[in-house]
């Protein structure tokens, strides 16, 4: 199943802004900042630059999630 979200995602870059994470997940601005906010999904935040979330972690997220 990691494999098939791992073809799904192929378009996108390893590291993600929070736009490319709502793309992804087809979700709105506050609850992808809300996913991440709370470590659902795990990212990092830069200063001045936001949130980035690596790639795997959306596709760990959508492997528990989607079950």
């Amino acid at each position: 199943m990691e494999t098939n979200y791992k073809s799904l995602f192929s378009n996108y870059p390893n590291m993600l802004k929070v736009k490319e994470l709502q793309e992804m997940l087809r979700i709105g601005r506050n609850k992808a900042y809300s996913l991440v906010q709370k470590g659902i999904i795990k990212a990092r935040y830069i200063d001045g630059v936001g949130y980035r979330i690596p790639k795997e972690n959306v596709i760990k997220y959508c492997l528990e999630y989607n079950n």
